[in-house]
């Protein structure tokens, strides 16, 4: 709870005051070609699971964490880089970087919470509605072997 207020609160200022914000995300990917997806509560949309960069953490631990946070998934090898995205048409200097996560295990599901509405895994080729564009990109590039664009 504490953290979606801060980060309701906070957002807005911590948007203006820093130059460049750095985020990650994780395409989760299940055999038959499912990806895992989430439903926050402050914002509209099925995104891939993931979060900022804190002061002092690695993008590998970023991930990490977000990943048991959002989704109960907990890294059991090493994620695959797939790319680094500028984000600037949402959040002038956010950039990306988003992982391929195929070693994982899930030891807990996710309930609904103040920041989680919802996790679930969907077939790439049958995203909800509502699955953000860049959402779409990502699992385009990863399951339909699209071109992978610079940008989120």
């Amino acid at each position: 709870m504490r953290r979606v207020l801060t980060h309701l609160v906070f957002r807005p200022w911590w948007r203006l005051s820093r130059g460049m914000t750095l985020g990650v995300r994780g395409i989760v990917i299940r055999d038959p070609q499912q990806v895992l997806l989430v439903r926050h509560s402050y914002v509209p949309g099925w995104y891939l699971p993931g979060g900022g960069v804190e002061r002092g953490e690695t993008v590998f631990d970023a991930l990490g964490r977000e990943l048991d946070e959002e989704g109960g998934v907990q890294l059991t090898g090493v994620p695959q880089l797939h790319g680094i995205f500028c984000n600037d048409a949402e959040h002038r200097g956010d950039h990306v970087v988003a992982f391929l996560v195929r070693d994982w295990s899930q030891a807990r599901t996710v309930s609904a919470n103040l920041e989680i509405v919802a996790a679930e895994f969907f077939p790439a080729d049958a995203l909800p509605d509502g699955t953000t564009p860049a959402t779409r990109r990502r699992v385009a590039e990863v399951f339909q072997g699209a071109a992978t664009s610079p940008y989120w």
